[in-house]
Order: structure tokens, then C-alpha cells, then sequence
């Protein structure tokens, strides 16, 4: 019971201090699940996270079960996703209350600004440390050019370039053991 309440109280941590979506999760639930809890290995959760995005539905709960699968089996799943969604729901019905005059106040639009700020600044730290992990070779270099530059100038679902990833990985994979790499 302990490690189902640590894994709520956690997730409940990580979706308490995301602000800008699921990317914006990661250095937070890195600090959660490898640091504090050692839970999770971070290419294990740069992995979950990629999974996740593949799937339907928020990335973040997405994410939250893979990796709280991974601790617990699939009540560890359940409860991550719980834990995840607790503080939107907290925090959302509490906005739904005053919103009417919410986005009026000078000090609540100028906060969001500077959130937004600080939001790009952990994704950008979050794309430096996925970078040092993800792109360790000229097929991964390649692979990440084509999908950056397919992502920002082509119309393209973001699940095609992962899809397409993956399927370069496994080609260079099988290549690689049969050249006896």
C-alpha cells in the first residue's frame, strides 16, 4: 500500500508543477521517479515518453501509466494516471470558479508570462538532455534533422516521424548486426 501512495503522491508532485504540457513534465518526473525514487532509469522514462506520444490521449497521463506500469504493474499504472490528473482537476475547477474575471486581473496575465517563459526554458533544457541520449550516431543525427525539418516546414503529423524513427532504427539495427557491427 506504501508504494502505491508514494507513487500517487509523486505523480501527484509532477502533474502539480507542469505547466505547458507534456514535454514540460519531463525534468519534474525525472526528479520523482529517478532521483528521489530511483524508480526509473531516464532513458527509461525519455522512452515511456516517447511510447506515449504514439498513443492517443494526453501524453502526460499516457506517460504517467507507462511509467507507473513499469513500478507497480497496472494498479501502478491506475494510480500514476490519478495521481497525474488530481491537481488539473484541483486547479481547473478552481479557475472554472472566478474565470469570469480571472484573465482580467494585470497581475494573472502578466504571471502567465512569465510561466510561459519559464516553460520554455525547462523544455529547452529537457530537448538539450534528450538530445545527449537520443542522438549518439550520423543515422540518429540524420533521423532528427529530417523529423525537425519535416515538423517545422511540412504539414505532417507528429506521429509520422516517429513512426518513421522507428523504422529506421530497426533497419539500422538489423544492418548493423548483419555488417557485424
Amino acid at each position: 500500500m506504501k508504494k502505491y501512495l508514494d507513487i500517487f503522491f509523486s505523480f501527484c508532485r509532477v502533474g502539480g508543477l507542469t505547466f505547458g504540457g507534456g514535454l514540460a513534465m519531463l525534468p519534474i518526473l525525472e526528479k520523482e521517479a529517478n532521483e528521489t525514487h530511483n524508480w526509473l532509469t531516464k532513458e527509461e522514462i525519455a522512452d515511456y515518453y516517447a511510447l506515449a506520444q504514439c498513443a492517443p490521449g494526453i501524453i502526460a497521463i499516457n506517460t504517467s501509466v507507462l511509467c507507473g506500469n513499469h513500478i507497480a504493474g497496472v494498479l501502478g499504472g491506475i494510480v500514476a494516471a490519478f495521481g497525474i490528473v488530481v491537481p488539473s482537476i484541483i486547479v481547473i475547477l478552481t479557475i472554472a470558479s472566478v474565470l469570469n474575471n480571472f484573465m482580467t486581473v494585470p497581475a494573472v496575465a502578466a504571471a502567465l508570462m512569465g510561466i510561459r517563459a519559464g516553460v520554455c526554458a525547462l523544455i529547452l533544457k529537457t530537448v538539450l538532455n534528450l538530445r545527449k541520449k537520443s542522438i549518439v550516431d550520423k543515422i540518429t543525427l540524420v533521423t532528427f534533422l529530417a523529423a525537425l525539418l519535416a515538423l517545422t516546414f511540412v504539414d505532417v503529423s507528429p506521429v509520422v516521424p516517429v513512426i518513421i524513427g522507428a523504422i529506421i532504427g530497426i533497419v539500422a539495427k538489423t544492418y548493423s548486426k548483419k555488417e557485424g557491427k
